[in-house]
């Protein structure tokens, strides 16, 4: 199979002029300018991502990449990987919270199985396995470079399947215990912090428990050198598959016009190490939510997003992108409002300061 690395290659422009479209619509409506925020600058995004001022929310999904780390072994979570099989197999029968949660607006939600170790074999995961989850990456690096490229490839592929399905906006999800830590890792690296700006405490941890998981944190950046690696290093040093698969979808979406939401803090790791490998890929994101995570913040200032929602989420499983939707339909509604300001005879508004 043919991959798609290097992928500083690939990934369109977004269309300003579909921007400026979209920008104007928005200014015609009979209301106060720029009223609905960030609600609007997300549609004018999207309208860009898309190529067309007819913005279309319409059909979505949120790929829910599922995998098991490693690095468990090392006591930085509450549970052990048996739990990822369990909770993976209850998103793919649609029994969830995320699950519980789409059903409300209409949105479809797929576990794609990137790597768990416990297999699940429910008709309804979608089966892209690399391997039965990472290596303990305070031995030795959590997967081989191959198995990263794997990972990113098998992303880009899932968005394009999607499109051609249909799917105008995806969301990313992720379940895999561990993943915290990995995320935190990951970070650290990309953007030279140290464990006490990126680590958090996950599901859950004890006072010795986080101590532990900022040490693990710590190590890795000291024993790989994380500093000096480049995103593909630093993904195989200390990475997990669910991040480099939703690396790839963010890179993916860039390819296929096709926007992809953020969910929490991995998710947000992962189009962190997506927008350093393909410039372009940042302009494709949306961001859902601020999760209450350490990282968070440095993540967001790096791509240069504004979460729609401050709700100090944690749960994962993609349930921020969940909440986005509803809320892109509602401003959805007024965008395609017909109450302008022409037809009911006013004044517009005057702009005064620059957004």
């Amino acid at each position: 199979m043919e991959s798609y690395y290097p992928y500083e290659r690939l990934g369109k422009a977004v269309s300003r002029e579909a921007e400026k479209q979209a920008l104007e619509q928005w200014d015609a409506i009979a209301k106060p300018l720029h009223g609905l925020g960030r609600l609007e600058d997300m549609l004018i995004r999207i309208a860009g991502i898309q190529g067309t001022a007819d913005v279309d929310v319409g059909r979505r999904a949120i790929l829910v990449f599922c995998a098991d780390n490693g690095i468990t072994a090392q006591g930085v979570t509450q549970t052990d990987s048996h739990v990822t099989a369990l909770v993976a197999d209850n998103i793919a029968g649609g029994k969830a919270s995320v699950n519980r949660m789409c059903q409300s607006s209409g949105t479809d939600v797929y576990a794609v199985d990137m790597g768990i170790r416990d297999a699940v074999h429910a008709p309804e995961m979608i089966s892209r396995r690399i391997a039965d989850g990472t290596k303990d990456f305070s031995r030795e690096p959590a997967m081989s470079r191959e198995q990263v490229i794997q990972a990113v490839d098998t992303g880009i592929r899932l968005v394009k399947e999607f499109g051609d399905r249909g799917y105008t906006i995806l969301g990313t999800g992720e379940m895999g215990i561990g993943n915290t830590t990995t995320a935190g890792a990951v970070a650290a690296g990309l953007l030279h912090l140290s464990a006490k700006e990126t680590a958090g405490r996950g599901a859950g941890l004890s006072d010795e428990g986080f101590l532990k998981k900022q040490n693990v944190i710590d190590g890795a950046v000291r024993r790989y050198r994380l500093w000096e690696k480049p995103v593909l290093e630093v993904l195989s040093c200390v990475g997990g598959f669910d991040i480099a698969g939703m690396a790839g979808a963010f890179i993916g979406g860039c390819m296929y016009g096709i926007p992809v939401v953020i969910d929490g803090m991995i998710s947000a790791v992962a189009a962190l190490a997506a927008s350093m490998l393909c410039g372009r890929a940042s302009g494709c994101m949306l961001a859902s939510h601020m999760s209450r995570e350490t990282c968070m913040g440095y993540v967001m200032k790096h791509l240069g997003l504004t979460p729609v929602i401050d709700a100090s989420l944690a749960l994962g499983e993609g349930t921020g992108a969940a909440l986005l939707f509803p809320m892109l339909d509602m401003a959805c509604r007024v965008y395609r409002s017909e109450e302008t300001f022409e037809k009911i005879q006013i004044d517009r508004y005057r702009k005064f300061e620059e957004r």
